[in-house]
């Protein structure tokens, strides 16, 4: 069995955690995963569907045996024994509630943004004269030597739009009959945008709510009059005695 599979992000919403306080938590929609490729090291999963899938995608889920087109494929690791192409993995077979996992997508985009916002530098004086240097990022670098700007300086650029993993995230909630995933807090990307999730075990100091005791059930007549002359015996035990 795997420890990662793949999701959509949905809306966020409110719920409670494993203390009984109310929480954000981000709903990924998980319908089942498919294996569709099994190597050495690692298993390719295929997740989701669309319209218009390009004919080398068809043809490698039709290899795999599925018949429906697959829109995205992504390779986890592997843990325990192999799976074979085509098999269906469910939300409730990876996950349970209070599960800490690891959340890896594609932050949103912000387009090109200045030092302040991408960086957070504080920016030039208020005061003292100055007139247009509140937000400038001040000096990247010396002049003869090196003479040059260093790479990897951090300046003015693109904001976004890259991989992000956010880890020891908590699942708070488990709808197996919708495949819906309820996770503590935010996670990174947009809504539709494609989200791994993996396990990496349990919530520290998680605390299993109480196992629902089943109802008692009623004793019978015969049972009842058991009862009763037991009751009655040791009556008539305690008078001679």
């Amino acid at each position: 069995m795997v420890n990662t599979l793949l999701g959509t992000k949905k809306e966020m919403t409110a719920t409670y955690d494993s203390r009984q306080r109310r929480v954000g938590a981000t709903v990924v929609l998980m319908t089942p995963n498919f294996v569709t490729q099994v190597n050495e090291k690692s298993i390719q999963l295929g997740y989701g569907s669309k319209k218009s899938v390009k004919k080398p995608q068809i043809g490698h889920g039709k290899k795999a045996g599925m018949e429906t087109p697959i829109r995205w494929f992504r390779e986890v690791e592997k843990s325990g024994e192999d799976l074979q192409p085509g098999t269906e993995i469910k939300l409730d077979q990876v996950f349970s509630i209070g599960d800490a996992v690891q959340v890896t997508g594609t932050s949103k985009g912000k387009g090109f943004q200045g030092g302040v916002r991408r960086h957070g530098f504080h920016g030039g004086p208020k005061t003292h004269g100055q007139s247009d240097r509140l937000r400038a990022p001040g000096a990247i670098g010396s002049g003869t030597t090196p003479g040059r700007v260093y790479k990897g300086k951090k300046m003015a650029g693109h904001m976004g739009d890259e991989r992000v993993s956010i880890k020891n995230l908590e699942v708070v909630g488990l709808d197996v009959n919708k495949s819906l995933l309820m996770i503590k807090g935010g996670i990174p990307g947009s809504v539709g945008s494609l989200v791994m999730v993996t396990k990496l075990g349990k919530t520290k100091g998680y605390i299993p709510p109480p196992e629902e005791k089943p109802e008692e059930e009623e004793l019978s007549e015969e049972n009842k009059e058991l009862s009763q002359e037991s009751i009655e015996q040791k009556g008539e035990e305690d008078a001679k005695g």
